[in-house]
């Protein structure tokens, strides 16, 4: 490891030179474009939209704000940021503020270059301690973001509440020299948000009415929600008008882009071998976009990249449960096992007035069957054609949907052995020569997979029915349930 340089003198006759942090963070980010490496590891989807501004915005030594609804990856950009920065800068030994040792500022950092000279002591601080970030909340005080005179302090060493050796700084000078980040901005108070401009402009602020002129060398940066802007706060003009750059967000554009969010997040390392297939993954995604799309769901609030990440998480959980209870060693899942995901949809989805009139759940399940519906279609003709009826022989579907207009049904379920629901899915005459006429399986467990998708697509397209029963779920013909049902109900 290389000796650094200990006190002052060390550092001048190593001929080092502080650069500002926003200089240094030009400096990094050009290092790393030349050097064809990746700004923002882990961020996926912005690689043509949000990561060039941000760029730009570096680049430019401008101060910024992501704008974007709920999980579009704002915090995680900014928690990246110290990427760009050196890994250790010189800092004033024990100066609260990080001083610069070449030209400090701050009372005591000044009095103590007068006293030691050359023999100031120098402190190393590692990247890492040199970004902060602060969720901005109603309670959040100017103390908290700027300072305030600390009378303990004051009467301890015998000062004056005037000196600006008195003052207890607040999160922001302490951040002096890195990068300070402020989530949800527009739930700052707009008299704290007052405090903030000439921390972004002019460089001085004041404490108790103490002018404290100190030139703060620090990038801030800010992430909010256009929601926030008339649900629950806004942001103030001035302060608007100081943010260099507005950088837009958004969800991701593609199914495989999600899916690859999903893949790098969602926690899936369980017990046993677990595979799934690529449409099974697919089918997760759909659900965020088909709610994203959805009449029922408030878009204005937005549907996290969350929503597909714990969902798929709780589908593996539902499919390891199964595992556990029936000794199987495969973790392979079922279209059934989908319904293992309606805790991550419900609370992650806001409404408008006529979803809350259906019910969270009755929507949540509205989605899981559209997801399914989009995957089914994309795999499988359609089921109704044109001038065409499933009486006719050559209809894709006329075998199966007579097995069950002949007042047969099925019953699946999402703990049974693999054997058992299977052999349930093989009694449907025709199902299984379907299914592989359209898909190409490589293991039983997919191919009883595939035949439940069949099963389902067509309870989607209305022309089969299903029941939830307590611990299973039955396939039976359309008019024979809507019969049972008006016979229940006389």
């Amino acid at each position: 490891m290389e000796k650094r340089p200990t006190v002052l003198k060390e550092l001048k006759e190593a001929g080092y030179q502080v650069l500002p942090v926003k200089e240094e963070i030009r400096k990094n980010v050009i290092l790393k474009l030349r050097r064809k490496e990746e700004l923002f590891p882990g961020i996926v989807g912005y690689e043509k939209t949000v990561i060039p501004q941000l760029v730009n915005a570096l680049l430019a030594k401008h101060d910024f704000i992501l704008l974007g609804l709920r999980g579009q990856a704002k915090t995680r950009i900014l928690r990246q940021l110290p990427n760009f920065l050196d890994d250790f800068v010189p800092a004033a030994a024990g100066c609260p503020v990080n001083d610069n040792p070449f030209a400090p500022f701050c009372a005591r950092c000044r009095r103590l270059v007068n006293e030691m000279g050359d023999k100031l002591p120098i402190a190393w601080l590692p990247k890492d301690q040199r970004f902060q970030e602060k969720l901005a909340t109603p309670d959040v005080s100017i103390a908290d973001l700027i300072g305030d005179v600390d009378p303990i302090k004051a009467a301890r060493e015998k000062l004056d509440f005037s000196s600006e050796e008195a003052i207890h700084y607040g999160i922001i000078p302490r951040t002096n020299r890195g990068i300070f980040a402020i989530n949800e901005l527009p739930d700052l108070q707009p008299r704290i948000q007052v405090g903030l401009l000439n921390i972004l402009e002019e460089k001085d602020f004041q404490i108790k009415g103490f002018p404290v002129r100190m030139p703060l060398d620090i990038l801030v940066v800010f992430s909010a929600n256009p929601e926030d802007y008339t649900n629950r706060g806004n942001i103030i003009t001035p302060l608007k008008d100081r943010i260099d750059s507005q950088i837009m967000t958004h969800y991701p554009s593609s199914v495989d882009e999600a899916q690859k969010i999903t893949e790098q997040e969602a926690w899936l390392e369980r017990g046993g071998k677990l595979e799934l297939p690529e449409f099974y993954k697919k089918t997760v995604e759909h659900i965020a976009f088909a709610a994203r799309k959805s009449e029922f769901v408030d878009q204005s609030s937005g549907v996290s990249a969350r929503l597909s990440i714990s969902a798929l998480e709780n589908i593996v959980s539902n499919v390891e449960r199964r595992a556990l209870k029936t000794g199987e060693k495969k973790l392979h899942p079922r279209i059934c096992d989908l319904y293992a995901a309606l805790p991550s949809i419900t609370g992650k989805i806001e409404l408008v007035y006529e979803g809350e009139q259906e019910g969270t759940g009755a929507i949540a399940a509205n989605l899981l069957g559209r997801a399914v519906k989009e995957v089914f279609l994309s795999h499988f003709p359609p089921p109704r054609k044109p001038k065409q009826t499933v009486e006719e022989e050559d209809y894709t579907y006329s075998e199966v949907l007579s097995y069950f207009s002949n007042r047969h049904h099925i019953e699946i379920s999402d703990e049974s052995p693999f054997e058992e629901y299977s052999a349930a899915l093989h009694k449907v005459k025709g199902l299984k020569k379907l299914a592989s006429a359209h898909f190409q399986t490589s293991s039983p467990e997919e191919e009883a997979l595939i035949m439940e998708l069949v099963l389902e697509g067509l309870h989607q397209h209305n022309l089969i029915a299903k029941e939830h029963l307590e611990k299973a779920f039955r396939y039976s013909d359309v008019l024979a349930t809507m019969l049972k049902d008006m016979e229940e109900a006389d």
